[in-house]
């Protein structure tokens, strides 16, 4: 078939295969351009592997450090008439491109919430790596049922305390215009809390230690956005913001419980971009236009892989990280600082309907956008006939 994006609303409903492949692609050769890790993990579990951060991650163990990775994603398999998900796609790259270079790689798709899927990679592990010396929490889902209960919980986007006005910019309609959400229940908090926060997180790290199958010295973290004052009504002092405490919380816990096989737990504070997660929340649409155009401008602008390669380089695998107050690892800090949210501040307050065009990038946002799915990438001919039917390859 001939695969041309349809888009409603945040989302786009279908997914390019040979785009998805590009864009894997293109990460790999920007790893593989820059130093060879000094020091990296070897075997690495990665849950929520399949698009952005969580994939930039796994591409940069693999191809940075040489390690085998199995990663852990929820897909939609494509048919005969109808796309996989970008996701799906992405995944069948990595594994051609890992097998192609003799890594050990391997994807379990399934709900990652569930104790079923625990286990499963647990099995997977015991089978093709023995142990594991980083576990990487990547997560983005609106939804979690309890594995306990059964219950379903729903997160949330609203601030807490009170409404708050603001303006956003409407994608569907290319508008700019003023929003007003309404503050959150005490129900709606927790159910954010229960989805976002540090619950799974911990339940992944008690499952594979139980099981025996974290290294001594394993590194753990769980991703998340701080963001400064413009974002923080709805990333900070909102619903959202709540759930990341409660990611502080369980990293902390985590370090105190697993002291005997020297367990590091830490979350990471990454940079805003376009994620399927992102467009859909209101503010930041018309915050990140404003950002990629200051940071293009400032030659500061970073994408997924080159934040997940600082992370480790930086961060994770660093004798002097750079950690804040909160003992988070912070590579962030060429959006956060006092300078470029100076900028970003003066556009937003100038910023309305009839300048949004000159004053933002937007052009770069839906660019990165259509990437998410695999379109807009050059040397694709997107008025080709191709198969959506893509298998992902198995470790022979």
């Amino acid at each position: 078939m001939v695969i041309k994006p349809k888009i409603r609303g945040f989302i786009c409903t279908n997914s390019h295969p040979v785009g998805c492949a590009e864009n894997v692609k293109q990460q790999i050769q920007y790893v593989k351009a820059q130093p060879e890790l000094k020091q990296g993990p070897k075997r690495v579990l990665v849950i929520g592997c399949s698009t952005g951060y969580g994939l930039a991650t796994r591409i940069v163990s693999a191809f940075g450090n040489k390690a085998d990775t199995l990663g852990v994603c929820f897909e939609k398999e494509p048919t005969e008439k109808r796309t996989g998900t970008a996701g799906w796609y992405n995944t069948a790259a990595f594994h051609d491109q890992a097998h192609a270079a003799g890594l050990y790689a391997e994807s379990i798709n399934g709900d990652a919430f569930s104790d079923e899927i625990k286990e499963q990679t647990i099995a997977a592990i015991k089978a093709n790596m023995g142990q594991v010396d980083l576990v990487v929490y990547s997560l983005a889902s609106p939804k979690r049922k309890d594995p306990e209960s059964g219950e379903v919980f729903s997160s949330t986007l609203k601030p807490v305390g009170q409404a708050y006005t603001t303006k956003t910019y409407d994608t569907d309609k290319d508008k700019v215009h003023e929003i007003t959400l309404e503050p959150a229940t005490e129900k709606e908090i927790a159910d954010t809390v229960k989805v976002m926060g540090g619950e799974d997180w911990e339940r992944w790290i008690k499952f594979l230690h139980e099981a025996g199958v974290l290294a001594d010295g394993c590194k753990t973290t769980a991703y998340t956005y701080i963001g400064k004052q413009l974002t923080w009504p709805i990333y900070g002092h909102a619903t959202i913001g709540l759930a990341k405490e409660d990611l502080d919380r369980a990293a902390n816990d985590l370090r105190q419980s697993y002291q005997e096989i020297n367990l590091e737990a830490y979350v990471s504070g990454l940079k805003a971009l376009v994620t399927q997660a992102s467009s859909a929340i209101p503010v930041m649409p018309l915050y990140i236009s404003l950002m990629y155009g200051v940071m293009k401008k400032d030659g500061t602008h970073e994408g997924c892989i080159e934040q997940a390669y600082r992370l480790f380089v930086e961060g994770l695998y660093s004798s002097q990280p750079n950690l804040d107050e909160a003992r988070r690892l912070r590579v962030d800090g060429k959006e956060t600082n006092d300078e470029t949210q100076g900028k970003i501040e003066t556009l937003w307050h100038q910023v309305t309907q009839d300048n949004f065009h000159q004053l933002a990038d937007y052009k770069g946002y839906h660019q990165d956008f259509l990437n998410l799915f695999g379109f807009g990438f050059e040397g694709v001919d997107y008025d080709a006939d191709v198969d959506p039917q893509v298998s992902w390859g198995k470790n022979k």
